[in-house]
């Protein structure tokens, strides 16, 4: 029997130093299609440098970017979809991150919470000097890891899990591909809606039982700048371009 892995996916290339844009990141949320979310915004009144997408359920976000150039996410590991009494939604971890103004400094804040306050989680917060990945297990203490430059893929594991089906398919080719220069994204927004292969390998999952990929986002961060582009799942991928777009 095939598994359809209900899990989000991040991919960041990371270039520190590099002269245009030393981040990079590609993302699909993949969630329960009835949830309800908003497009990204400054949602957040007591964090309005934060711009991200807000779940209205929560209050919380799955990814967003604050004023001093940080961009955090969070995914969930595999098996742990959904709320849980007694547990803090898993959107406050990004909202948590930026309230600090580096990466390195949201990612030391972060691996001092006790992990058993949230389901399994995965989460990457960077900036354009460093990227981190950060890991709660639903007990512990949460832990944290520096990437290396290059690409990461993130899913419902550790970073390039090529046991993942999602990732050994789809990190070559974003590997692969030539390196967008933001605001032209090349061919990331068709790799970000593909649909096509095994359906438990797919990046944009399609309508499994109201569970699929609900929204796309791309962000580029440099020094004092970054540009972002948000789009809701369902506009093939040559309608990506006409796609919400924000820069600062």
């Amino acid at each position: 029997m095939r598994v359809v892995s209900r899990v989000c996916t991040l991919v960041i290339l990371f270039r520190p130093g590099h002269s245009s844009w030393p981040l990079l990141l590609a993302a699909n949320r993949d969630e329960m299609l009835a949830r309800p979310w908003l497009p990204p915004a400054a949602h957040w009144a007591d964090q309005p440098d934060v711009i991200g997408g807000l779940d209205t359920l929560a209050g919380g976000t799955w990814l967003a970017v604050n004023g001093a150039g940080v961009v955090a996410g969070v995914l969930n590991r595999s098996g742990s979809l959904g709320p849980r009494d007694g547990k803090r939604s898993r959107g406050d971890l990004p909202l948590l991150a930026l309230r600090h103004n580096s990466a390195a400094e949201a990612a030391a804040a972060l691996s001092t919470l006790d992990a058993a306050a949230w389901r399994s989680f995965n989460c990457v917060i960077a900036d354009s000097d460093t990227a981190f990945f950060i890991r709660g297990l639903g007990a512990g203490q949460v832990s944290g890891v520096a990437l290396e430059p290059g690409f990461s893929m993130v899913t419902a594991s550790d970073p390039n899990d090529v046991t993942h089906p999602r990732v050994a398919r789809y990190l070559p080719r974003f590997q692969g591909a030539a390196v967008p220069e933001p605001p032209d994204w090349g061919v990331w927004p068709t790799l970000l809606a593909d649909r096509s292969g095994p359906i438990e390998a797919a990046l944009c999952v399609r309508d499994m039982g109201g569970f699929g990929t609900a929204s796309s986002m791309l962000i580029a961060l440099a020094p004092g700048r970054r540009v972002m582009r948000f789009w809701a799942a369902g506009q093939a991928a040559e309608d990506a371009a006409a796609a919400r777009a924000a820069s600062a």
